[in-house]
């Protein structure tokens, strides 16, 4: 169950001190909430009481999740087609900006995914023409990692998109976030 003391928080202008303060309860005890730990009766009742609001008000409603935002987030890494690191500087600013914190980690792995595909390829992009030298290829060898930008770019953005369509969830992530 999720609750929205963190959100109420905030609006209060109210710090995770000054709330533990005026609700008797420990600074720990409000950190395990916001984190998503579940409230017992007195804790609840002490925050609803704190924040001036009835104690069912402190319970979020997860039926209907709401992840425009990440679409967006995911959608926007294509600006890096055009724009040279677009592809970073876009998600960041929008996840940056996310209130939700659903959307926040959504948008904080597709952030890790694209910090990790655009270096990979700068590291590439930046090695090429030294193989083409060492190796006399006429060919201009740049053209391979920037068109392999191109597709794997569009097809984490077009997997990631239609799965989040379908189940809410990023089909192409890293197993561990590093913002």
């Amino acid at each position: 169950m999720q609750y929205k003391v963190k959100l109420l928080r905030e609006q209060k202008n109210l710090t995770q001190t000054e709330l533990a303060e005026k609700s008797g309860l420990s600074l720990r005890t409000i950190q395990r909430i916001e984190s998503g730990q579940n409230l017992k009766g007195f804790t609840l009742k002490a925050i609803a009481q704190t924040l001036e609001i009835e104690p069912e008000n402190l319970i979020a409603k997860e039926e209907n999740i709401q992840i425009d935002r990440a679409k967006l987030i995911n959608l926007s890494a294509l600006a890096g087609l055009i724009i040279p690191f677009g592809g970073i500087i876009f998600p960041a600013i929008l996840t940056y900006k996310t209130q939700d914190s659903t959307n926040r980690e959504l948008g904080k792995s597709i952030l890790c995914v694209q910090i990790i595909l655009v270096f990979v390829i700068s590291v590439l992009l930046i090695l090429s023409p030294f193989i083409q030298h060492w190796f006399s290829i006429r060919f201009p060898l740049f053209l391979v990692p920037l068109i392999a930008l191109i597709v794997l770019k569009l097809w984490i953005v077009i997997k990631n998109g239609i799965s989040l369509n379908q189940n809410n969830i990023l089909s192409i992530k890293l197993k561990n976030n590093f913002l």
